[in-house]
This record gives structure tokens, C-alpha cells and sequence, in this order.
């Protein structure tokens, strides 16, 4: 009688494991999914180390995301956007599932060069920020000089190429942002208003120049002021250029991503609710969850005030701060 009794608590304790063990296998779906983003900042002008940990903050209250950031830093540990040879906490994209970048001019080393690198060709999706047309700079080095031009080029949709000038610089906007025509319907623009930028205008395409890949710009902007004007050059750098576009990115993997790069990133441009809106549908765009953007755009509401420091390079970052990364 014993041994009977102690045989069905055996089969009813050994059913409860293959019961828990048939639970663990129910699969989790892309959209149930909890995101990984990685926001890379590393460049000394608009002020990205300030403006990425806001959007960040806003990524993991409106997605649920799992956020980190990298960023340029000394050896004490402190943010310095003009160390140009050096980004924190880029292993962190070997598990990203998107990467959000706004860099410039940087010669980092293999090592941290291939974190960026390996994830942009495993055709994981990217957002990218003004700057980044010109991410790296190598000088001394002709194997590398692909990074300076080419790649950015190939990746986001245009090299540096040049700009309408440095007018008025965090004292008026420069430049009138509209949607394209036909582009209304992008939810990318959920919630988009007609605005002035205090980003001065990227020129990427006309002349002699033009967006490369399937590059399809979804917003224009309109220079107020330019030096080009003043030169007597629009018939080469139009008053009216792309400053947003959606892409794709086939990488070595065979895998191919969504790209969605802007040219603003003025820091005083992410202080406007329209502004965060872009870059945030921008973000959910790229993940694939363009279904989840509300008619009136994603909610940027923020927290706590945003007062970045103007744009300017030397000195004008702000100064003995630690990286965020308690979100």
C-alpha cells in the first residue's frame, strides 16, 4: 500500500515539472518583446550627452524599453564630448535590438569601432542624428578612410557635405521644417506641426549631390538665412533640402533594417514638443511598432525641464557630469 501511495505522488510531482517545463517553451512575440536601445553620443557640438538621456527617459516610459547610453568620457569618469577617441558602454549594442547615434568626426579604436560596426551590418534597425553623416574621421590612417565618408554615405543616406551657415546660433531659428508633399499619411509625422528650427540647414541633396539608397525624405526644411545665398551658390546648395528621411540598410549579415536619420539636432530643437515627437516616432518607426504611434504623435510630455546648453564647440558643455545611466 505504501508503495502505491509513494508512485502517484512520483507521477503527480513528475506531471507539475512537465507542466512547468511546457510554460517555458511558449514563445514571446516581436511585439510583446521587451526593446533594448542603445543611445550613442559622441560628438562636441549639439549637445547630444544632454538631449539622449531625455529621449531616453522617454523611450523607456512610453515603450517599457530597456535603455542605455554610451557615451565620450575622460579618464576621472566624466562626460567630455571632445574626446574624440574614446566612447563608454558600447558593448552594450551586442544585445541591442535598436541603435540611436548621433556622433562626429570620432577615430575610435577597432575594439570599440566594431561594436558599431558589426551592429550596423547585422541589419538591426538604426535612427540616426544630424552629425552622424560624419560620425568618423581618420586622417592618418588610408585603410580606414572608408569610415570618413563612404560608410556614413552607404549607411544613413549622405556624407558632411556642407551646410547654410552658422547664423543666429540659439538666439532665433534658421530654419522653416514642412512635410513633404505625398508624405503626409508617414507615422512618423503623427502629431507634426510646421515648425522653426534652430538647426541651420544640412545641404544633402541637389547640385551636384543626391540621397543615396532608397532614401525617401519625409520632411523639408527651408533656410531663412544662408551664407550660400550670400555667395551666390543656391544653383549647387538650394535654400530647400531633405532635413528627414526613412531608408533601409542591407547589412553583411543578409538581414535588411529600417534607417531613419534627421539632420536637426539642435540642442534648443529638442526643447519643442514637435521636435521630441519626430525623434520618438522616429524610434518606433525603426522597431517596427509604427502601429502603436497615436494620431497625435507619441507622448513627450517631460517630467523634469530640458534646459540643454547652446551648441558651440570647446568649453560649452556642461561640466563634472557623471553618465546617466539609472533610468
Amino acid at each position: 500500500m505504501k508503495i502505491r501511495y509513494l508512485s502517484i505522488l512520483f507521477l503527480i510531482i513528475l506531471s507539475a515539472c512537465g507542466e512547468k517545463t511546457n510554460e517555458k517553451k511558449v514563445p514571446v512575440s516581436e511585439e510583446q518583446k521587451v526593446p533594448h536601445i542603445v543611445f550613442v553620443t559622441g560628438e562636441e557640438e549639439y549637445r547630444s550627452e544632454e538631449s539622449f538621456p531625455m529621449l531616453a527617459k522617454l523611450a523607456k516610459r512610453e515603450l517599457g524599453a530597456k535603455v542605455s547610453i554610451a557615451y565620450s568620457i575622460d579618464s576621472l569618469g566624466y562626460i567630455d564630448p571632445n574626446r574624440s577617441d574614446h566612447i563608454s558602454g558600447l558593448e552594450a549594442l551586442e544585445s541591442a535590438d535598436l541603435m540611436v547615434v548621433f556622433m562626429r568626426f570620432r577615430n575610435l579604436p577597432k575594439k570599440e569601432r566594431d561594436y558599431i560596426t558589426n551592429y550596423v551590418e547585422s541589419g538591426k534597425p538604426i535612427v540616426g542624428f544630424r552629425t552622424t553623416t560624419h560620425a568618423f574621421k581618420y586622417d592618418n590612417d588610408s585603410t580606414l578612410a572608408a569610415f570618413n565618408e563612404e560608410w556614413p554615405a552607404k549607411v544613413f543616406g549622405q556624407q558632411w557635405i556642407t551646410h547654410h551657415g552658422h547664423f543666429d546660433d540659439g538666439k532665433y531659428p534658421v530654419t522653416t521644417i514642412s512635410i513633404k508633399d505625398g508624405k503626409e499619411e508617414n507615422p512618423i509625422l503623427n502629431g507634426f506641426s510646421e515648425f522653426e528650427a534652430y538647426s541651420w540647414l544640412y545641404h544633402v541633396d541637389g547640385g551636384d549631390w543626391q540621397l543615396q539608397g532608397d532614401s525617401e525624405p519625409i520632411l523639408m526644411g527651408h533656410s531663412t538665412k544662408s551664407q550660400h545665398e550670400i555667395n551666390g551658390k543656391l544653383d549647387q546648395f538650394s535654400l530647400d533640402n531633405p532635413v528627414a528621411w526613412t531608408k533601409s540598410y542591407t547589412g553583411t549579415s543578409g538581414k535588411t533594417g529600417r534607417v531613419f536619420f534627421t539632420t536637426l539636432g539642435h540642442p534648443y530643437d529638442f526643447k519643442l514638443p514637435v521636435m521630441r515627437k519626430i525623434a520618438m516616432n522616429g524610434i518606433y518607426w525603426a522597431l517596427g511598432k509604427e502601429n502603436r504611434i497615436p494620431e497625435e504623435g507619441v507622448n513627450v510630455t517631460l517630467e523634469t525641464p530640458f534646459s540643454p546648453n547652446n551648441s558651440g564647440f570647446g568649453q560649452k558643455f556642461k561640466k563634472k557630469q557623471k553618465p546617466i545611466t539609472n533610468f
